[in-house]
C-alpha cells in the first residue's frame, strides 16, 4: 500500500468519525463540513480511475447509511446522549405550565404591561402572559380580566373605573 492510498484510508476513517459526531450534534457546523472534505479527498486519494472512484463512492454512502441508522437507533434507545433532547422534566411547582392548565385563569382580573393591539403582555397574579384583548386597543397599564381562555390563548378585556366591564 503506498502512501496517498494510506492517506486517503486515514481520511475516510476521519471523515465516517465527523459526520457522525455532526450526526449527534445538533446544526451543520465544523464536523459536518470537515467530514463531508476527508470523505471527498479520501475518496480522489484511493481512486485511480472515474469507475474505481463511483464503486468507492457508492461504497461510502452506503456505509454513511448504515451509520446514519445505527447512530439513529442509538439516539431513540437512549444508548447516546445528546443536547437535542431535553433531559429535565418541567413541573408545575417550579413555574412551568401547559397550555391546558390556564382555564384557571378565568375571570382573573390584572393589568396590562404593553399596550395591546390586540395582543401584548398582561400580568395576573404576578405573572406576565402573552394576552389578546378582544379586538379593541387597551392602553398598557389598564385593568384588564380575562374572559376567554382557548387553548394557550387568553383573551382579555378591558375594565372601567371602579371594577365595571367595558361594553
Amino acid at each position: 500500500m503506498d502512501g496517498l492510498a494510506l492517506v486517503g484510508m486515514i481520511l475516510l476513517t476521519a471523515g465516517f468519525i465527523l459526520v457522525g459526531i455532526e450526526v449527534v450534534l445538533p446544526g451543520f457546523s465544523v464536523p459536518g463540513i470537515s467530514g463531508i472534505i476527508c470523505l471527498v479527498a479520501g475518496v480522489f486519494l484511493l481512486a485511480d480511475s472515474v469507475m474505481e472512484a463511483a464503486f468507492i463512492t457508492i461504497a461510502v454512502l452506503a456505509l454513511l447509511g448504515i451509520l446514519m441508522a445505527v447512530l439513529l437507533w442509538m439516539l431513540s434507545k437512549g444508548k447516546l446522549k445528546t443536547p437535542i433532547i431535553l433531559e429535565e422534566e418541567q413541573h408545575r411547582a417550579e413555574g412551568y405550565l401547559s397550555s391546558n392548565d390556564l382555564k384557571y385563569l378565568l375571570g382573573r382580573r390584572g393589568f396590562a404591561v404593553t399596550d395591546l393591539r390586540p395582543s401584548g403582555v398582561g400580568k395576573i397574579d404576578e405573572i406576565n402572559f402573552d394576552v389578546m384583548s378582544e379586538g379593541n386597543y387597551i392602553s398598557g397599564g389598564a385593568e384588564i380580566e380575562i374572559i376567554k381562555v382557548e387553548g394557550s390563548k387568553l383573551v382579555v378585556r378591558e375594565l372601567k373605573e371602579g371594577g365595571k366591564k367595558n361594553g
